[in-house]
């Protein structure tokens, strides 16, 4: 099994382009599985030893220890998919895993600000100050206690980030932007003139994106801001960070976890009580574009989801709003 799942994992990663948060996922999953077939000294069976009783075993070990669907849903997939591999290569004859049902999902409908509350929020940022104490983007401080010159070394290094930080903001609702997307953007991914973006998402699959007006007003001031962090760092060049759209204070590329320290800074910063993540962001694009007319096959293309019924969860969203807007509207409601 061991050399198999290997090979089966490199597969995914040369042929198939998953991103790297799907190969280590699914290698702990399939991990786990052999795990829970190997007792203490027992030998580890082989892939055409496998049976969908010992599949559904797992399963029911699965729900036994208080694991969510979600999460259980995964891990049937995971094995689905190294199982199909398997008979791909002549390895077994039938997928043992498809006898096995996925546990039903609960439909859950994604929270999404109001366009009026996005506004409000993104135009407050243009008048956003950094204060003392807020988190957000690493800054260079060696202990708690720190010296007058030190503290405000910290604080002009947050303003001085904060047209980069607005940029952020205003790029993935504009875009509707994964977070893994935006912080892969390259300059070589935009066109400035025609506003639009080259953006690779899931399995490295290529899109293009527009955004507006005022996602390339911040992105303009935050240029000056790109240039001087390079500058100021040595080595910002390497491992392709000089080409980054997006760095940090080092010079560096930004990662996906600087971006959702962020999001939630600037929550705190306007002082509003929302449960706020980068992936809210692209939430909001979506049902925005929906309720005012977009067609769902666009906003399909837009999203860069493979599947319709994976957008279709957006016209739930919009439903919901809906029924708040009549409750709180109709008179006899």
């Amino acid at each position: 099994m061991k050399p198999t799942i290997q090979k089966y994992i490199e597969y995914m990663r040369s042929v198939r382009n998953s991103s790297p948060h799907t190969l280590v996922n699914y290698g702990n999953d399939l991990e786990q599985f052999v795990a829970f077939l190997t007792p203490p000294g027992a030998e580890t069976p082989k892939p055409g030893q496998i049976t969908h009783h010992m599949i559904r075993e797992f399963v029911a070990h699965l729900h036994d220890t208080g694991l969510e669907k979600s999460s259980i849903a995964r891990k049937l997939a995971a094995l689905r998919s190294f199982f199909k591999y398997c008979v791909r290569e002549g390895r077994l004859n039938e997928n043992p895993a498809r006898l096995v049902a996925t546990p039903k999902l609960p439909k859950r409908v994604p929270a999404v600000l109001s366009a009026e509350e996005m506004n409000g929020f993104l135009n407050q940022l243009s008048g956003s100050g950094s204060r003392e104490g807020s988190s957000g983007p690493p800054t260079k401080r060696k202990n708690l206690r720190q010296t007058s010159a030190e503290k405000a070394s910290a604080v002009h290094e947050d303003e001085l980030l904060l047209p980069r930080d607005r940029a952020i903001l205003e790029l993935l609702y504009a875009a509707g932007l994964r977070v893994s997307e935006l912080t892969g953007l390259n300059l070589a991914d935009m066109d400035q003139k025609d506003q639009m973006l080259r953006v690779r998402g899931k399995g490295n699959k290529e899109r293009i994106v527009p955004y507006g007006e005022k996602a390339a007003q911040a992105l303009k001031a935050y240029w000056p801001v790109r240039d001087s962090l390079l500058e100021a760092c040595e080595g910002a060049g390497r491992g392709g960070s000089a080409q980054a759209i997006f760095l940090n204070y080092r010079g560096t590329r930004l990662t996906q976890r600087s971006v959702g320290r962020i999001v939630k800074k600037y929550v705190k910063l306007v002082n509003v009580n929302w449960d706020l993540h980068p992936h809210s962001l692209r939430h909001a694009f979506a049902t925005h574009l929906l309720a005012d007319g977009a067609d769902l096959r666009a906003i399909q293309e837009l999203l860069g989801h493979q599947s319709l019924s994976t957008t279709q969860k957006y016209t739930h969203a919009s439903i919901r709003q809906l029924m708040d807007i009549y409750d709180k509207s109709h008179p006899h409601a």
